[in-house]
């Protein structure tokens, strides 16, 4: 597939790029700063304005593609994937993240929805439950916290992810596009195995805001590539986390030592994670597996 993706040079972007490229798509990189990898192509696009997205969109991906004859029209986009955004709160003050985060947003579903491209992939986030970036402490109002959880956000960041997820909704009732949006928990890259989760086996609550779950960048990619695989779903929000808590407890042990008055509402596995991805793996086939204790040479 030809492939605009949206913060490829961020975080998650510079491992799902390889990943998606690895697959035989085709990625245009559209971000700020460019990504030094083999095969990808990049355009320094600011999200936030609509001119320089809609003109992106119409653009040739690489000089390869000019060498169709004259009067071939540009190749058209078959997806979108939008991971551009402020990626989290205290970075820039609350309403440049929020104005960046759902102007962005904004942008690419309506030139999406302009240009006739029907598949959609945005990041989404954790945040949205309302747990992450909350002064004190907040929990779930039951377990594994499913797509069906109320969003409950308190700053600017999970605000901006609830906007687009209403943004989103509405464009795809307008156009019956495939929008599916991507409640990410937090991305670990490879390296960070062996540099941060030490602590955490030292002091699990250091996992807490996160619902004990975590993400492997490649496993991201894989579940984006399975979004791009997989159509007709219409609009779709996905938890995305790895199969596993981020921490050496078990699931009772963490259930008693942090969420013992939390209802459950079903019986889980010994180290299933909290971050419910049962409906990813259902109807999108999602099996995450990088895992922590692979990573870390712990079974």
């Amino acid at each position: 597939m030809r492939i605009f993706l949206t913060g490829g040079s961020g975080k998650a972007g510079r491992h799902v790029v390889p990943y998606l490229l690895d697959r035989g798509h085709r990625v245009t990189n559209a971000d700020l700063v460019p990504l030094d990898h083999p095969g990808v192509d990049n355009l320094i696009v600011d999200l936030t304005d609509a001119g320089q997205v809609f003109s992106a969109l119409h653009a040739w991906a690489g000089f390869d593609e000019m060498e169709a004859p004259e009067g071939t029209p540009v190749p058209r986009y078959d997806a979108i994937v939008h991971l551009a955004a402020i990626p989290r709160i205290l970075l820039v003050p609350d309403t440049e993240t929020y104005r960046v985060n759902t102007l962005s947003t904004f942008n690419i579903l309506e030139a999406a929805a302009k240009m006739g491209i029907g598949k959609v992939i945005y990041a989404s986030s954790e945040t949205t439950y309302g747990v992450c970036f909350v002064q004190g402490e907040v929990r779930p109002e039951y377990l594994p916290v499913d797509e069906e959880h109320p969003t409950r956000p308190r700053d600017a960041y999970a605000a901006s992810k609830v906007a687009n997820e209403v943004t989103a909704q509405a464009f795809q009732r307008r156009t019956g596009a495939d929008i599916y949006g991507l409640r990410i928990n937090n991305v670990i890259e490879p390296h960070e195995y062996e540099q941060n989760f030490a602590a955490y086996m030292e002091d699990p609550s250091l996992r807490r805001r996160n619902i004990f779950a975590y993400i492997d960048a490649r496993d991201l990619g894989q579940m984006i590539d399975r979004c791009l695989k997989t159509d007709g779903l219409g609009y779709q929000v996905f938890n995305v986390a790895n199969a596993e808590h981020s921490v050496g407890e078990t699931t009772e042990e963490i259930r008693a030592r942090f969420y013992a008055d939390v209802p459950l509402r079903r019986e889980m596995g010994e180290r299933e994670t909290f971050y419910d991805i049962s409906k990813a793996k259902r109807l999108l086939g999602f099996e995450p597996v990088h895992s922590w204790r692979a990573e870390l040479g712990r079974g």
